[in-house]
């Protein structure tokens, strides 16, 4: 079945404390975004990509391709005023039935075989839902205290939330609301169950100054980890 990479990048970065938005941090040579791109490549180098990015973005993004050598056929698609809106017009550039991975521009660490594991679940169930265990303890705040729960009750999400074309795009016809903190959310609130698979615990997003050093760190070393199972 068809395969489609959706990538949405409209951040701002504001918690990275750099001048230059975070997609577009160079590491290892090149902006985090072209790494987030080429795991897809890897995946499947016929797989469409369709790439999500504020209209105010595309020029330095085809400065940023051509400086790094970076030709792989990708369509540029201008974002919206919330991820919601960006993805619905991502959404909108595809016609034919199959499977869409619905990625963070800014998650340059996912593996081959979550994307397999996302696909397959996909194909089966009608989406799939990458998530990792919780480590960490964890306390719920509420008004002027906090108290402990149980981390085997929760997961951790990442993407790329995957799922059939028809039943996505029939989602997000839905009129956005601020609970829509992500696709899963979104298919959820129209009814459908939500189906998680073992995600890759590198799989982060690069949200802190702390995580560039983490992205670097892997990016920069002479392991190569895309194919890590």
């Amino acid at each position: 079945m068809k395969k489609y990479a959706l990538i949405v990048a409209g951040g701002s970065g504001t918690r990275m404390k750099t001048s230059e938005l975070k997609q577009f941090i160079p590491v290892a040579g090149k902006p985090l975004l072209m790494h987030t791109l080429e795991r897809f490549i890897h995946y499947d180098p016929a797989i469409p990509v369709i790439l999500v990015l504020p209209g105010s973005q595309h020029d330095h993004w085809k400065q940023l391709c051509e400086i790094s050598g970076f030709n792989f056929p990708h369509l540029l698609v201008e974002g919206g005023r919330t991820r919601f809106h960006s993805v619905q017009n991502g959404l909108s550039f595809m016609q034919d039935e199959g499977i869409v991975f619905i990625h963070d521009g800014v998650r340059p660490f996912v593996t081959s075989e979550t994307l397999l594991r996302c696909y397959d679940t996909a194909l089966q169930k009608g989406n799939a839902i990458p998530a990792i265990p919780v480590a960490e303890s964890i306390r719920q705040i509420e008004k002027n205290r906090s108290f402990p729960v149980n981390r085997d009750k929760f997961v951790l999400i990442q993407t790329p939330q995957t799922f059939m074309i028809s039943l996505i795009k029939s989602a997000y016809k839905q009129d956005y609301t601020p609970e829509f903190t992500d696709d899963a959310s979104v298919l959820e609130k129209a009814g459908e169950n939500i189906h998680l698979v073992e995600g890759n615990r590198e799989n982060i997003k690069i949200t802190w100054p702390e995580d560039l050093i983490f992205a670097r760190s892997l990016l920069e070393s002479t392991e190569n980890i895309i194919t890590k199972r």
